[in-house]
């Protein structure tokens, strides 16, 4: 059987950047589905599989922040943001709600199929799923690399693709503390064109998730000054 080619579902509603981007993802490949406001996006999200959806943050009938959030209620597909606002509350909300990774408009040709490649690696590594070593218990956290799931006092958490990974990462070296551009590196391939302080958006959320008060963490502890580390396997 003849695998398809990638899928990227691209949405924004202006045409010129709707020819700008689909062009070089083309020429790259990739089969690109065009959405040009909210609704359309669902709709052509539900026809179909996908293994990356570029998506702009303002678009009529559903902004692209309500798009993202139903999406990640039913997908862990990586998304990557496009938003022309500079402001760092829309870069965290968008990461709060599960975006992967967000580009702030304008953006050079290099830097977005930078970031479609490494997002792609990730989408590539959601399907095979493929780790060694087993489930990883501590403490009252379970998680299965295999599986690609957590679960903490008997209870199954959700994450996102990039919560995950950052999770697996920390815990699979316990003790061992990781910078932030460490973390970039080993869950977008590099630490090119983000800010390191993505990193502590997506702790913070972690915290919110597995431990009892994330002001006093059980499992994931910030090693001030240089990034964070996993609890200790004798804690």
């Amino acid at each position: 059987m003849t695998e398809r080619a990638t899928r990227i579902l691209l949405v924004d509603d202006e045409q010129s950047i709707q020819t700008l981007l689909s062009y070089p993802l083309r020429r790259d490949g990739y089969e690109v589905v065009q959405a040009t406001d909210g609704r359309e996006a669902l709709e052509r999200f539900d026809e179909r599989p996908f293994d990356l959806v570029v998506l702009d943050v303002m678009l009529p009938q559903l902004d692209g922040l309500e798009v993202c959030r139903r999406l990640r209620s039913r997908s862990s597909v990586p998304i990557i943001m496009l938003t022309a606002k500079s402001e760092e509350i829309d870069k965290v909300v968008g990461l709060e709600i599960g975006a992967d990774d967000y580009i702030t408009k304008p953006f050079s040709m290099r830097e977005f199929r930078s970031r479609v490649k490494a997002a792609l690696r990730r989408s590539e590594l959601l399907r095979s799923a493929e780790r060694d070593g087993g489930a990883l218990d501590a403490h009252e956290l379970r998680i299965d690399p295999d599986k690609r799931t957590v679960t903490v006092r008997g209870e199954a958490i959700a994450t996102t693709f990039v919560e995950f990974e950052i999770l697996i990462t920390l815990a699979q070296s316990p003790g061992r503390v990781f910078t932030r551009d460490m973390l970039l590196a080993r869950v977008w391939g590099d630490s090119a064109y983000r800010d390191p302080r993505t990193i502590d958006v997506h702790i913070r959320h972690l915290r919110e998730k597995i431990e009892r008060d994330p002001k006093e963490p059980e499992y994931l502890f910030t090693v001030r000054g240089v990034g964070y580390r996993f609890r200790d396997t004798d804690a």
